[in-house]
């Protein structure tokens, strides 16, 4: 076939590729890595103060020192004893700011500054490795980073642990030889005193609380009534709760520390992590000590408590009987209608009201009301001996979630930034001080004023937090507050226990029950008829 001619003026085709060179942009310099240090000291002593000011200035001076790196902040957690990092409020504030991108690296002196338990101590590294943040331990010369520095410092952190345990196990041991030797008090003052120099002191204010609690039982008000009306004062729990519970009414009447005696050893603390007290159901001897305190009440005025209290508990099966105790608790699956009590023969029922009119209209029987008594009590040893670490696992993950919705809200972000430059402005005043080139007067009245505006941001900080709290996480707590405090084991079915754990009873057919929780968690029994 013969090529096309080519005429003057047409435009020949070039098969040949084209090609568009784009020039390489100019290199900038590389960014600094992002530095953040954490320290740790664990009491309030002077030696540990100025420890705590020392590793302050060291990692200031390191990071600065450094030209590759930049100073993102000093975190450092002071006073603070335990294994739990939860309770470390630096600690949490720099997690949250690694979780924003705000930092490169962490250095902290050792791992048992970081973390004395092994499990906490894994979930903050591999979290903090997921980010893409190296954790660097300068004791044991580990960067978390690194591929094998995981496996080497878990060892480590273990070791910690131990090291941690021995600690907690002299401590124990201390205790006890104190409680032989009638020298132990406390180590946290109950509401009402204050512990000054080792002795506790009455606290007129919270005393007067005290004294009003034992007068309106006495005088026939119930517990739960008593806890409104406390709540209603505006006055915090000795956590700094300000909601009262029935149970910490009982509590408070059941404490012989308030007629000025003392039974040691009524809760102890676990052998091993995580540590959790328990109530002490003879399974460790206990220390009777008279006249160990001032009291707030008589020893009269306790023993009539004391015996109305016992009273109400010798005939809590005649209670149990009242409808009120599952009035309006019990709905049926099937139909969706409350539950009614009927007795027969001599014999509590609670029976499916859409049941109880046509029979036929729904399959729900009646159910004795024993068997709802019966498994309640089954729930409630099982939540006392297994469920907790479900409810604590719910817990945190609950809060996880919401930590995370919070993370960029600007409140937050603000607070965060005053907390820091208030520590920054510490931290400078200490090193000052430290080279002479401040009055002491001058950094007495500088430091005071700053940890009062540190402790005001704090708070207004917690108030921006629970403001944003879920139902369900205080509920939650609530629920677990309710078991830290109740009884181990229950011997007898308790109503008002049960009206605050329970809210509903759900019946899913005539072998089996649904409990759901005051926090909305539903856990299934079933029924053990022994009458149909």
């Amino acid at each position: 076939m013969a090529e096309p001619k080519k005429t003057e003026g047409s435009l020949a085709l070039n098969t040949s590729p084209r090609f568009i060179t784009i020039p390489a942009a100019e290199q900038t310099e590389p960014r600094k890595l992002r530095v953040a240090a954490y320290c740790r000291v664990s009491s309030d002593s002077q030696d540990q103060i100025n420890s705590f000011a020392a590793q302050n200035a060291h990692y200031t001076a390191l990071i600065n020192e450094n030209p590759d790196w930049e100073l993102v902040d000093i975190y450092a957690d002071r006073g603070i004893t335990g294994t739990s990092a939860d309770k470390r409020e630096d600690f949490q504030r720099l997690l949250v700011d690694c979780k924003r991108g705000m930092i490169d690296k962490v250095l902290v002196k050792s791992i048992s500054r970081f973390a004395r338990n092994t499990q906490d101590f894994l979930k903050a590294t591999r979290e903090l490795k997921a980010l893409g943040v190296g954790v660097c331990f300068e004791e044991q010369n580990i960067d978390s980073s690194m591929v094998s520095g995981e496996t080497l410092a878990s060892i480590f952190a273990a070791l910690a642990q131990k090291e941690s345990e021995s600690i907690a196990q002299n401590m124990r041991m201390s205790y006890k030889r104190r409680m032989e030797s009638g020298k132990f008090t406390t180590c946290k003052a109950p509401f009402g005193y204050r512990l000054v120099n080792g002795k506790l002191v009455i606290e007129e204010q919270e005393a007067a609380i005290i004294r009003l609690i034992f007068q309106r039982y006495l005088n026939g008000h119930s517990m739960q009534d008593i806890a409104e009306e406390v709540t209603a004062l505006g006055i915090p729990t000795r956590d700094h709760q300000d909601r009262w519970q029935r149970i910490t009414i009982r509590y408070i009447l059941q404490n012989e520390r308030y007629a000025g005696d003392s039974l040691l050893q009524k809760r102890f603390t676990t052998d091993t992590l995580p540590y959790r007290q328990v109530w002490n159901n003879g399974q460790k001897t206990k220390y009777w000590l008279p006249d160990s305190n001032p009291p707030i009440i008589s020893r009269e005025t306790f023993n009539q408590a004391k015996n109305l209290l016992s009273r109400k508990a010798e005939n809590i099966m005649t209670r149990c009987q009242s409808p009120h105790d599952f009035k309006l608790k019990i709905l049926c699956a099937e139909c969706g209608s409350y539950f009614k009590r009927k007795v027969t023969h001599g014999i509590t029922f609670w029976v499916c009201r859409t049941h109880n009119i046509k029979s036929e209209a729904c399959p729900i029987t009646q159910i004795p009301e024993k068997e709802f008594r019966s498994a309640f009590l089954r729930l409630y040893y099982k939540l006392q001996h297994q469920g907790r670490p479900v409810l604590e696992r719910l817990l945190s993950d609950l809060q996880t979630a919401r930590s995370r919705r919070l993370l960029w809200s600007l409140d937050v972000v603000e607070l965060n930034n005053q907390i820091a430059d208030l520590i920054r402005q510490e931290r400078l005043l200490a090193v000052l001080k430290k080279q002479g080139a401040v009055d002491p007067d001058i950094f007495i009245s500088r430091t005071d004023r700053l940890a009062e505006q540190l402790r005001a941001a704090k708070q207004a900080k917690g108030r921006r937090l629970d403001a944003e709290e879920d139902r369900t996480i205080a509920r939650t707590q609530d629920l677990l507050n309710v078991l830290d405090d109740a009884p181990e084991f229950l011997q007898t079915f308790d109503g008002e226990l049960f009206g605050e754990l329970v809210d509903k009873i759900i019946v899913e057919s005539n072998e089996r029950l649904r409990f759901r929780l005051i926090n909305g968690l539903e856990l299934t029994e079933n029924i053990e008829r022994t009458v149909r």
